[in-house]
């Protein structure tokens, strides 16, 4: 079993930057791939980045460029760095751990989520 809590999300006006936070408890989290998520009203909920139990990243279209992920295992730790922000990054934002280590971007491959940070970006 592993928790997960998201924090960082906020209210930024088009342009700035927010970091988001995971925090991992409970089983080994270095084993486990990370997964953030979004999802807007009315939309379905959609990757936005991935890191692997190795450091391996993976980014949606929409993120690359401006959004990097990041881990710190010592402090069980997920970090998604977000830059450049835009009004349709507006969403709720969920952490989510792949116990197999591996990335997906199939949000059902997931087996633990958190309850999600709201980001609202202002133009």
């Amino acid at each position: 079993q592993i928790e997960l809590v998201e924090s960082g999300g906020g209210l930024v006006q088009a342009g700035g930057s927010l970091r988001l936070s995971c925090a991992a408890a409970g089983r080994i989290f270095s084993s486990v791939a990370i997964g953030w998520f979004r999802q807007a009203p009315g939309k379905e909920r959609e990757i936005v980045c991935g890191i692997n139990r190795r450091g391996g990243l993976y980014y949606a279209e929409a993120a690359k460029g401006r959004f990097a992920i990041s881990r710190d295992n010592a402090e069980q730790t997920v970090y998604l760095q977000m830059n450049s922000l835009k009004t349709e990054d507006t969403a709720v934002y969920y952490c989510a751990a792949e116990t197999g280590g591996a990335i997906s971007d199939t949000a059902p491959r997931y087996d633990h989520w958190g309850k999600g940070t709201q980001v609202t970006v202002r133009s």
